[in-house]
């Protein structure tokens, strides 16, 4: 029998899991997270997309992440360092150990691979 290890990200084919902040970690808004984990892999990884409405949260990242911004504005900060605008089209990494806030300043669409 064959399995294909070909796996299209497609948000339409599933119903997203919902979600916000942490309690007491809103710093802002009211911020609402749709989320669409698509592949979950042994060791921890984890790929999909993920969806904010606007607001201020803190963060603390024990994993590893890619982010490739699809829509919208958001801000995010280090604990002690600078504040950086990203929007879409733009792709950074959270090592684990970054401490600061996101914040969503438009409603922000990014695809994800996470590292645990």
């Amino acid at each position: 029998m064959y399995v294909s290890h070909f796996l299209r990200v497609d948000t339409g084919q599933a119903e997203p899991e919902t979600g916000q902040p942490a309690e007491g970690r809103v710093i802002a808004g009211d911020p609402r997270f749709r989320t669409w984990n698509v592949d979950e892999a042994q060791g921890g990884l984890y790929a999909g997309v993920w969806e904010s409405t606007p607001g201020k949260w803190s963060v603390e990242y024990d994993e590893w992440e890619f982010c490739h911004i699809l829509s919208g504005l958001s801000i995010i900060t280090e604990a002690g360092g600078e504040s950086r605008t990203v929007k879409a089209g733009d792709s950074f990494i959270l090592r684990p150990g970054f401490k600061g806030s996101w914040e969503v300043v438009e409603t922000t669409r990014k695809a994800y691979v996470v590292r645990a």
